[in-house]
């Protein structure tokens, strides 16, 4: 649940920067003060860390980490914090979809029916064709399509490496292509604006640290359906910080794609128990 609460405090970070600043500015920040993060705590330790049998993976999965928060950051320029999450849910839908060609992985017809479902309630949130509907509210989609493939690449690299150096790739990669790119679109931060964009690499740093932690406390199954609270976090700082709170179609939306992600969890650990 912290871990649920400091990543919608980053992108809430992204939000509010979003309305002065670049995305490639915004996006920067996230990896380069998370990897100044990881140097301080890893110490002399992290070039041992740096050590893969999988750098093409490793590459590839961090990139497609990137392009998952420069999507999803955009799109918090115009879509409200609760809509964007509803509909970033449905990346674990997603991944299911994605098991059965790209892993092999056997899906039963009532996690499909569970991923239909997901994405029936993501299209009621977006809302094709009516007086709300926007384009960028695609842009949360995509990204979650991109974090589907992210999630099933950190699948085959589980195994291989350990967790820290999957952490530091991201972190790394991530850092120096944004810098590579971002005096193209620099802008000085304000003397009060340093802190959030420094707050931004912080909170996406422990976050991940909490997570990971949180995976080698208590099993998965346990630790997977707290990360539907993120969207009681965004629709808290949304209302607090943007006065906004999502209507009764876009809740019920979010509920039935945490029910039907939670649906297809439940079903995935039955089908391991039973094999």
């Amino acid at each position: 649940m912290l871990a649920m609460a400091l990543f919608v405090s980053m992108d809430t970070c992204a939000k509010y920067l979003g309305q002065t600043y670049s995305t490639v500015q915004i996006v920067w920040a996230r990896y380069f003060f998370h990897l100044i993060l990881l140097s301080f705590v890893l110490g002399r330790r992290l070039p041992s860390f740096l050590v893969t049998g999988r750098i093409g993976l490793q590459l590839i999965r961090s990139g497609l980490l990137l392009l998952t928060t420069t999507l999803y950051f955009t799109s918090l320029q115009f879509v409200p914090l609760a809509e964007a999450s509803a509909i970033f849910m449905t990346a674990p839908v997603i991944v299911t979809a994605l098991s059965v060609p790209i892993l092999g992985e056997p899906v039963g017809p009532r996690r499909w029916a569970g991923v239909f479902i997901g994405f029936a309630a993501a299209v009621v949130i977006i809302r094709p064709g009516s007086e709300t509907m926007q384009l960028a509210a695609l842009l949360p989609l995509v990204a979650a399509c991109f974090y589907a493939f992210y999630q099933i690449s950190t699948r085959f690299l589980s195994d291989q490496d350990p967790i820290l150096t999957t952490l530091i790739y991201s972190a790394a990669i991530g850092a120096l292509v944004m810098s590579a790119l971002v005096p193209f679109y620099w802008q000085t931060p304000t003397l009060e604006h340093w802190p959030i964009f420094v707050l931004l690499g912080l909170f996406g740093g422990i976050g991940h640290f909490a997570l990971i932690k949180a995976l080698t406390l208590s099993p998965a199954a346990v630790v997977a359906p707290f990360s539907y609270t993120n969207i009681i976090w965004a629709t808290l700082f949304g209302f607090i910080l943007f006065d906004h709170l999502p209507d009764m179609i876009t809740v019920i939306g979010a509920v039935v794609v945490a029910a039907s992600g939670l649906y297809i969890f439940h079903r995935e650990q039955a089908a391991k128990t039973d094999s």
